[in-house]
Order: structure tokens, then C-alpha cells, then sequence
């Protein structure tokens, strides 16, 4: 069960004591007191967490200050809409807006290479106007023998160079709970330069240690890759235990599933559950067309699969893309084949920009009728 007051209602105000003192009188019951931005206001809820069923929802919603009660329909409790009772959740990182509704960009190096390369990248979203990008630092590989990235030696010229660029926010995928601590003496120590949206890897989908850290943080917020080989219930599972521990500011990717249904793609393209995971949590959504597809073969029309690929989550209402872009792609260290040219980008990024209008105006009819 979730209690939302209304807006003027503070944490510790007596409205919400009011609450936590009858809750009480429900055995088995846990009550937890969250502080939500929602997509207009702030707002706090009360989760009262357990046997639940005995509490009588017109008892709660008579309290003082209590806008609405809201009963619980799916597993993930905190990102849940829950029939569409509840709001989306808005997030917003340093400077950048990521709630649903906005519409970003972050194309990059799949593994970080070369310092020349890293500020070539960025120069080249700098010139473009973009503040958002993806760099890999800790690379997971399916053969140890394969590149497993600069780890944290490369962060001190990377946050520089995104700093110089005006990039506010690198989407970089963490392995360990050791990486969250070292992005964020790297990010201190470069005087704030950029921000970093820490990013769970597929392969990490299920790590529920690795979960839990980046949940207890929250200077840093999150980006919960789909597992390659698992259900979206079990992905949006992964997002609640980042949630329960703490952090809300989430997004989730859908980043193809493996299948050798998917052939000759690298991955079975699952952008179609762009809008179910929009109807059934309050997150913002990503896509990552490089990993879905991974490659960029020409179609009779002359647009590549990827870009094809890209407008399906596009149209579809996700709110990110992730984009893997490299100076050199026959030089990449990971995954070079999938890679933008450098001028490739900007027509890829007008490619976007047709798309989202095309979705806007779409969204904007169906509101109409």
C-alpha cells in the first residue's frame, strides 16, 4: 500500500507522524517515508510495506493531509504505476533532464582507447550541441583474453576533455562496487568537470550485490541495462532493487535480447516494449540500437539497420539513446563494426530528431482523440 499527501505535506510533518503512529497498529506492517519528484511536483509517500490486506484503504485516505491511497499491482512496489495510479518519476543530473517526456542523446565510445579519441568524440557532440554521452572505462568481456577496458586510469582525462567539450553527463558502466567509488574520487577530484550516469551492464542485470551499491549511493544516478537472457519482469525486478535501496533517479534500457531468433542482428530488437515498460513503471526509457544490432548494413532505402532500429524505439517514446560512435571504427578496441563515423553523426542525429517529432505529433493526436 502507498500513501501520497499532498504537496504541501513535508516529511517530518505532523500529517505524516499521524500516519506512522496508526500503522503501528497493524502487525506485520513496515512503513518507509520517501520523498518523490514527481513529473510537476514534489511529493511524499508512504510505503507501508507487509501484511497489508487488514488495513482498510478508506481509514488511511480520511487522515489528514492524505491526497490519495494506492494499492500495490505489481512486484516492483516503488517504480511501479500501478494501474496508472501513480505519476511518473522526474529526474534531472546536472543540468540534464531525463524524466519521461525528454529526449537525449548519449553516443560515445564503447570502450575508451586513446585519449585522442576520447577528444575527438567529444569535440565532434560538442559541435552538435550535445551535453550527453557513453564511455567505457570497465569493459566485460566474454573472452579474458579480450580488451577489458583502461579502467581507472583513463577517468581523470576523460571527465577533463568532457568538461572542455560541455559534456554534463557520461553514461559508464560499473562492474564492481570498487568502480562507484572510483568514478566518484575521479569525478571530486576533477573539481565536478562532468557527471556520470553509472550504468548496469547486461551481463550484471541479476547481480544483486552490485544492485544494491549503486542503490545506496545517491549522488550518481543509474542506467539498468535488460539482461540479455531474461524476462522484462525480471529486468524491471533489477530496477526495483536499485530503487528499495535508495536511489529513484533510474532508467532502464532495452538492449535486444540474445536469441539466434534475432539473426543476422546480434540481438532479437525488443523496442516494442518501449511503451508496456512505459505503462507499467514510472521510469524514463532508453534504447541501445549499437548492442540490439550491431552493425550498420545498408537497406535498399539507404538507411542502415541501425538507424532503422533507432527509430523503432524512437517512435515508440523512449526518452534516451545510447549510440556507439568511434573516430576509427576498423581501430576500436570493442565492438568497432556497430560504430558511427564521426560524420556520420550528424545526420544521425537529425535521423532522431525527424523521428521524436514524428512521435510527438503522434502522441499528440491520440490526446485529441
Amino acid at each position: 500500500m502507498i500513501v501520497i499527501f499532498s504537496p504541501d505535506v513535508v516529511p517530518g510533518g505532523e500529517e505524516v507522524q499521524r500516519l506512522l503512529e496508526r500503522a503501528r497498529h497493524f502487525p506485520n506492517v513496515t512503513p518507509q517515508v520517501h520523498v518523490v519528484q514527481g513529473e510537476t511536483r514534489s511529493l511524499t509517500e508512504v510505503y507501508l510495506i507487509g501484511e497489508t490486506r487488514a488495513i482498510p484503504d478508506d481509514e488511511m485516505s480520511e487522515l489528514p493531509g492524505v491526497e490519495r491511497v494506492v494499492r500495490v499491482s505489481e512486484k516492483y512496489r516503488l517504480i511501479g504505476r500501478h494501474k496508472g495510479q501513480m505519476e511518473a518519476l522526474a529526474c534531472e543530473y546536472n543540468g540534464v533532464g531525463f524524466e519521461q517526456g525528454t529526449f537525449n542523446l548519449l553516443a560515445g565510445l564503447c570502450a575508451v582507447d586513446t585519449r585522442e579519441n576520447v577528444e575527438k568524440t567529444f569535440r565532434a557532440l560538442g559541435a552538435l550541441g550535445l551535453a550527453t554521452a557513453r564511455m567505457g572505462a570497465y569493459k566485460p568481456r566474454t573472452s579474458p583474453y579480450d580488451f577489458q577496458g583502461r579502467g581507472g586510469t583513463c577517468l581523470p582525462y576523460v571527465f577533463e576533455l568532457a568538461g572542455k567539450y560541455g559534456i554534463r553527463m557520461i553514461a559508464m558502466e560499473v562492474l564492481h562496487e570498487s568502480h562507484v567509488e572510483e568514478i566518484l574520487d575521479a569525478l571530486h577530484r576533477s573539481g565536478n568537470a562532468t557527471g556520470v550516469m553509472l550504468q548496469i551492464g547486461t551481463r550484471n542485470a541479476q547481480n544483486f550485490e552490485l544492485l544494491r551499491a549503486v542503490g545506496q549511493q545517491q549522488e550518481l544516478p543509474v542506467l539498468v541495462k535488460r539482461g540479455m537472457g531474461i524476462t522484462l519482469e525480471e529486468s524491471l525486478n533489477a530496477c526495483e532493487y536499485v530503487a528499495v535501496n535508495g536511489n529513484r533517479r533510474i532508467v532502464i534500457c532495452l538492449r535486444g535480447v540474445k536469441t539466434h531468433l534475432g539473426d543476422p542482428h546480434r540481438n532479437f530488437v525488443d523496442f516494442a516494449h518501449v511503451p508496456v515498460v512505459k505503462r507499467l513503471t514510472r521510469l524514463p526509457v532508453c534504447v541501445d540500437p549499437s548492442h540490439a544490432v550491431g552493425r550498420k548494413d545498408r537497406a535498399p532505402d539507404g538507411i542502415t539497420d541501425l538507424a532503422h532500429a533507432t527509430a523503432q524505439g524512437i517512435i515508440a517514446g523512449c526518452e534516451m539513446v545510447l549510440a556507439d560512435v568511434h573516430p576509427n571504427p576498423a581501430e576500436a578496441l570493442c565492438d568497432g563494426p556497430q560504430a558511427l563515423l564521426l560524420e556520420e553523426l550528424p545526420g544521425f542525429l537529425e535521423d532522431c530528431r525527424i523521428v521524436r517529432r514524428a512521435y510527438e505529433q503522434r502522441a499528440a493526436l491520440a490526446a485529441r482523440h
